[in-house]
């Protein structure tokens, strides 16, 4: 129980800037109810009417005559049952919307929130479990509020009108109508305590079986190709199992609540139609009252029922409610700077100065790199795969944060660098390209999504991709399909390259960015890259050692520290390790040449 209200708490504190549209729905909700149990009243006065005439209710307030009387009653009647509809209407349509705009905003700050997050979180995280969190409870929530504070609301209001009611006019009958509710509620706290972390977890096995789901959809060729679909099913069907068994569990508590509430409320009911039936039969209470109590003590009683469903929503909205906020509370590892870079000034000198770094639970990966890439020039990292030649790139974006010396840009140390300006500087073709789905012209805008056309073709021109792209169906604006399935991975490849030369970042970094095409495509990539890289710093990563030979210095990593340094052909003069990979590659090393 304290673990959900923590979570409601949490969530009435979000929806304070929703105050005044939540006060209405309120209103509404409340102005409903009571003229929802307008009717047993009035079919009250009606049957005293009949009985007292001109000594009734409407009587001793001046209406005299059965007729008058009637017509009074006939048009309080229309008057409140069309109140009565117009606030159902109201607050369902305010609940509705205010439903709606805390879903949207919520689901908006949480994605953001997302995004400001550094790498090492999304590898602790599958992508599946986060879009269950951003979808499935973010989505219980907003059915919560679509109805489930309305009825809460009106149980409480029916409660007080009707015990208002009663203790009014048969104050000796009115006990026991009343006496159901300590239980109800005794029972209702008992039920939440156990349910609550049933739908715990189930909302924890609902987002592995998304987590399943979206790595098979994402990974289907995979699966295809080694006729793995049977294992897959098999997988999803054990996922699928696991939540409908924690489901199983919650329902079957869950279920077992209304007909228990049923007993207890058909004791009230019992004890004041009998009771109440004796009262009236030697005189102690009015005909039109008694009819009034047995009317209202059905409306006072019966919907407690639904308090069960109120509360089934009530602790699965909750249960999503922590995951939301959970999320929401996960903490931002990086600093954001403040310092914001004019793309004019910015000269691309760069130097790491004893970085160390190195993965959670894994042995460190750079250890006390230091390195100087001067302005306008281009340099090359080559190495062995795991030297950690990718990992200094993500650092230089600041996708991770350093774990000791520092990285400076233009003498400033890039942490104090507010993150999008630092971001902006940069153009990063990977070697995992990823396309949006969309079409190849809004690819390669993305990031300069306000880039004319004619801007766009030039990119492309440069990355020698506009021959390729002119022979696609719609050209231009042909789809490219989700990741840009419907491209070979050369021509991905060069989109991304046009993407970041559209980009025109002062500093320029290749990660393997002609692994993915032929060797006649690599060399007019190469004759473009001649082009794309002068005056601008660049930072080539390579296992084609053939792409960066030309380059102005070439460093050699080996177990994240540079070993050897210099141009190609110093470097083959040294014959150490970049020799010992040049010859791998030539396919000149012989058995004698270690």
């Amino acid at each position: 129980m304290a673990v959900s209200s923590s979570a409601l708490r949490r969530l009435i504190t979000y929806g304070r800037p929703y105050r005044r549209e939540t006060a209405w729905a309120i209103a509404a909700s409340i102005l409903n109810k009571i003229f929802d149990l307008a009717p047993p009243i009035l079919i009250g006065m009606a049957v005293d009417i009949i009985v007292q005439k001109d000594e009734s209710l409407l009587g001793s307030w001046g209406i005299v005559g059965i007729e008058r009387q009637f017509i009074i009653l006939s048009i309080l009647t229309f008057l409140i049952w069309s109140l009565e509809s117009v606030f159902e209407y109201a607050y369902k349509r305010l609940w509705r919307n205010l439903a709606q705009a805390m879903q949207h905003h919520l689901r908006l700050d949480t994605y953001a929130h997302l995004q400001d997050l550094d790498l090492e979180f999304f590898e602790e995280r599958s992508s599946g479990d986060l879009l269950s969190v951003l979808n499935d409870d973010i989505n219980q929530l907003e059915r919560f509020l679509d109805t489930g504070a309305n009825d809460i609301l009106q149980v409480v209001t029916t409660v007080l009108a009707i015990g208002g009611v009663f203790f009014a006019v048969a104050p000796q009958v009115a006990w026991m109508s009343m006496l159901p509710m300590p239980f109800i509620l005794w029972g209702s706290i008992a039920f939440q305590k156990t349910l609550a972390p049933r739908y715990g977890d189930m909302r924890a096995k609902v987002g592995w079986l998304s987590a399943r789901l979206a790595n098979n959809l994402g990974g289907i060729t995979t699966i295809k190709s080694y006729v793995a679909e049977a294992h897959e099913r098999d997988r999803v069907a054990a996922d699928s199992e696991a939540y409908r068994q924690s489901n199983r569990r919650a329902i079957t508590l869950s279920a077992a609540f209304v007909p228990l509430i049923r007993i207890v409320i058909l004791v009230g009911f019992t004890a004041t139609l009998l009771y109440g039936g004796l009262e009236t039969a030697r005189g102690a209470i009015a005909v039109g009252t008694y009819s009034v109590m047995v009317f209202i003590t059905q409306r006072l009683l019966w919907p407690l029922t639904s308090l069960g469903q109120t509360l089934d929503n009530y602790q699965r909205a909750m249960a999503s409610t922590r995951r939301v906020f959970g999320l929401l509370d996960t903490p931002i590892a990086a600093h954001p700077g403040d310092r914001l870079l004019n793309p004019d000034q910015v000269r691309g000198a760069i130097a790491l100065n004893n970085v160390e770094f190195g993965y959670r639970d894994r042995p460190p990966v750079l250890r006390g790199l230091s390195l100087e890439i001067p302005a306008g020039q281009t340099i090359a990292i080559v190495g062995a795969t795991g030297s950690g030649k990718s990992t200094v790139v993500k650092l230089l974006l600041r996708l991770y944060e350093i774990q000791g010396g520092s990285i400076t840009l233009d003498g400033m140390d890039i942490r104090e660098v507010e993150l999008r300006s630092l971001r902006r500087q940069i153009g990063w073709v990977s070697q995992e390209v990823f396309l949006f789905h969309g079409t190849v012209a809004e690819n390669i805008a993305y990031g300069s999504f306000d880039a004319p056309r004619e801007q766009i073709i030039e990119a492309a021109k440069l990355a020698e991709a506009h021959d390729f792209i002119t022979q696609l169906p719609q050209g231009y604006d042909t789809l490219v399909g989700e990741r840009g399935q419907k491209l070979s991975g050369g021509q991905r490849q060069r989109l991304a390259i046009a993407r970041a030369i559209l980009k025109d970042p002062p500093i320029l970094i290749l990660d393997e960015a002609t692994s993915a095409v032929d060797n006649e495509t690599e060399a007019a990539i190469q004759r473009s890259l001649d082009r794309i890289t002068a005056h601008r710093t660049t930072i080539a990563i390579a296992h084609r050692l053939s792409t960066i030979r030309n380059a102005d210095c070439i460093y050699v990593m080996d177990r994240g520290a540079i070993v050897e340094a210099g141009t190609h052909d110093q470097l083959l003069a040294q014959r150490g390790l970049y020799e010992t990979l040049w010859r791998v590659q030539t396919g000149t090393l012989t058995a004698s040449h270690p």
